[in-house]
């Protein structure tokens, strides 16, 4: 099922992150292929582990923007950074990756409304964006909240999950294996994964928050929540939560356990952008 199509869409390089005319990690110079013309372009999450820094290969439009008397001076973004365009040149093989975070969530209430998620379907009314405080426990705003077909209250967060390779490792060890063999689709979607002082540091201080929460609010109450890991490309076999960040990985057993559900949706994009619903269900590898 089709879920998002994302209009006039065209293919860059990045240059240089930051960009070298606004110091800030959310702009980049990007090269437009069709006119072969340097532009600015906002980049989402802080280059998206690396695949928009620089010489990434990425599918951008134009930025929504508007020009207003008060910065009609000022340098702004002219595009959007939304895929990447990940290739293996021995094999031939491409994936579209969706990297903007803001599309995990318009794909999930997509599907939501069409019917796809088999954890929530028919459910009666939902809304974005819903706050919950309890006062020492929960303090934060939840992409979702509804009530399902059945009468029961449900809150569901949303995470975008860009990366994936053949071992969820770290980069030094990953980098020594031979992985020649592999099929291409076989790799591993992890979440999360970023740059960190330490590595005993918790990677997402937010999305560690977030399942601890939903871990509360499930033990104390009769609602239903639930965490959705948006993994935007389709050359994944599994899901893994990532053994970089051991704190999170034993929150999400511990939620798990509890009764916190989690939905593994995968979406394969295009070139043309458009995002097409392939499951709900991806596998979850064993936190054992």
């Amino acid at each position: 099922m089709l879920l998002m199509k994302l209009d006039n869409l065209v293919e860059g390089i990045v240059i240089k992150r930051p960009s070298k005319l606004i110091k800030t990690p959310y702009v980049a110079d990007i090269l437009n292929i069709d006119t072969n013309e340097e532009v600015l372009a906002h980049s989402p999450s802080l280059g998206c582990c690396g695949l928009a820094d620089k010489t990434a290969r990425i599918l951008m439009g134009l930025s929504k923007s508007k020009t207003t008397k008060k910065n009609e001076n000022k340098l702004k973004c002219s595009h959007t950074i939304y895929l990447a365009i990940q290739s293996n040149e021995k094999t031939q093989n491409e994936v579209i990756v969706g990297i903007h975070p803001k599309l995990a969530e318009q794909l999930v209430e997509n599907a939501l409304t069409n019917n796809c998620l088999q954890k929530l379907l028919h459910i009666k009314s939902y809304k974005r964006e819903t706050c919950v405080y309890i006062q020492d426990f929960v303090d934060s705003r939840f992409d979702f909240s509804g009530v399902d077909e059945n009468g029961v209250p449900f809150l569901m967060e949303v995470k975008n999950v860009p990366l994936a390779d053949y071992e969820d490792i770290p980069s030094k060890e990953r980098n020594k294996m031979d992985f020649s063999d592999r099929e291409f689709n076989s790799k591993v979607a992890y979440f999360p994964d970023g740059y960190r002082k330490k590595t005993t540091d918790v990677v997402s201080p937010r999305a560690l928050k977030h399942i601890t929460e939903l871990t509360y609010i499930k033990t104390t109450s009769n609602t239903r929540c639930i965490m959705c890991y948006v993994i935007q490309r389709n050359d994944v076999n599994r899901f893994q939560v990532s053994i970089i960040d051991q704190q999170y990985r034993e929150a999400v057993k511990n939620a798990i356990e509890k009764g916190v559900e989690i939905i593994t949706m995968v979406v394969e994009w295009n070139r043309n952008g458009e995002a097409y619903f392939v499951t709900d269900n991806l596998p979850i590898t064993s936190f054992d």
